[in-house]
């Protein structure tokens, strides 16, 4: 059967989706548009969050408790995780799944497909994010070579270390990169529309999981205090993911400066308003760069997790803007070093006409180059792939 074939087909195809991150669920939301397109009668299964239910997929089950990051986490999370792993597996068997595409979450991805290989050997495995191979534990190419028939990549430079190992791969794009440089807010009018006007604003982002709002609350709020016991004036906005909104609401209840909440896209409205931004490590470091918001990043995890990483990281930065660039674009406060005075002496300089804020704006774009941002709709090139792989068994 070759690709073409999947639209001659009499029965529908079923297909099996596996996301249990915020971006995954993104990712996750923008395939199956993709995929019905293409296949209009496609049958979804499988876990994801609220913007995959949103285009119809009963999730089998809540995919907050698997959002984590580090040993620790995924420790406590294990009974959780193997259990919504074998519902996957008995899912894609009892309805002979055609593909299950698990994106992103490589932990769980990882434990997933192993339950899904044993259980339902005739469903394609499809890796949708490779896990940082080019970042850390690069031997955990061979792993997918073990389990997957193909992946589907972010960025163009992680296809050398899985087709070394003989793993089929396709490079994609971001979809969430592509989705924020498709967008055109009008931060004038969100300046308006909260009543921020001439005010200086800075951006906070607090993180996509309840470990990372939890830790990094401290210190954030005491960053923010410091600037704004400096800068009386500033006001602050603070764009929350769906899955911690609840906590993040809570923990605003004492925040100083009165900061203004907002959800979903409206984010975009709030970067291009935003003089500056202090934000947690991971996606939205690069969506702030497709906005032109100057930055600091930082993170903090437990003392078990932090010696962990130290041992398997193999990048010396953690934002994606740093790696693509090869230099310390964006000032990164991990670990011990995130630190309030540090963090509020740093963002002063960005929110003046400084050569730190004119550094960061002249070094966005050709970072963002390399990372991909600007090319062909990632969800299309991923379904037409997708499709290609499952009419290739």
């Amino acid at each position: 059967m070759t690709s073409t074939d999947i639209s001659d087909r009499n029965d529908p195809l079923t297909i099996l989706l596996g996301a249990v991150e915020p971006s995954g669920d993104a990712i996750g939301a923008a395939l199956m548009d993709a995929l019905r397109a293409k296949a209009p009668d496609i049958r979804f299964i499988g876990c994801g969050g609220p913007l995959m239910a949103g285009k119809g997929l009963d999730s089998l089950f809540a995919i907050a408790p698997l959002s984590v990051m580090g040993p620790i986490d995924a420790f406590t999370a294990f009974p959780a995780a193997l259990s919504g792993a074998r519902k996957l597996a008995q899912a894609a068997a009892s309805t002979h799944a055609d593909a299950a595409i698990l994106i992103d979450g490589w932990g769980f991805s990882r434990m997933a497909a192993t339950q899904i290989k044993k259980r339902s050997k005739n469903t394609r495995l499809i890796k949708f994010v490779a896990p940082q191979v080019w970042a850390s534990r690069p031997q955990r190419a061979k792993t997918l070579a073990d389990l997957f028939y193909g992946v589907l990549t972010l960025f163009e430079f992680e296809n050398q270390w899985l087709e070394q190992e003989g793993v089929a791969t396709k490079f994609v794009g971001s979809p969430t990169f592509q989705h924020a440089a498709q967008q055109r807010p009008d931060g004038a009018g969100f300046r308006t529309c909260h009543n921020v006007g001439d005010a200086q604003l800075l951006a906070v982002l607090l993180g996509s999981r309840k470990g990372e709002v939890n830790r990094l609350n401290g210190p954030f709020r005491e960053t923010v205090e410091r600037l704004i016991a400096q800068r009386p004036g500033l006001r602050i906005v603070i764009p929350v993911a769906q899955a911690v909104e609840k906590d993040v609401s809570l923990l605003m209840e004492d925040w100083p400066g009165d900061p203004i909440l907002v959800r979903g896209d409206d984010r975009f409205g709030a970067f291009a308003a935003a003089d500056a931004a202090l934000a947690t490590s991971g996606t939205v470091t690069t969506e702030l760069a497709i906005f032109n918001t100057p930055m600091i990043c930082a993170y903090r995890v437990g003392p078990i997790s932090a010696a962990w990483m130290r041992r398997v990281i193999t990048t010396p930065y953690v934002s994606l803007i740093n790696i693509a660039a090869g230099r310390a674009v964006i000032p990164e406060f991990l670990q011990e070093n995130c630190l309030p005075d540090d963090m509020a002496a740093a963002l002063s300089l960005l929110l003046e006409d400084t050569p730190a804020r004119d550094e960061q704006l002249h070094a966005f774009p050709l970072a963002l180059e390399k990372l991909g941002v600007g090319g062909p709709p990632a969800a299309e090139c991923a379904a037409k792939t997708i499709l290609s792989w499952i009419g290739e068994r």
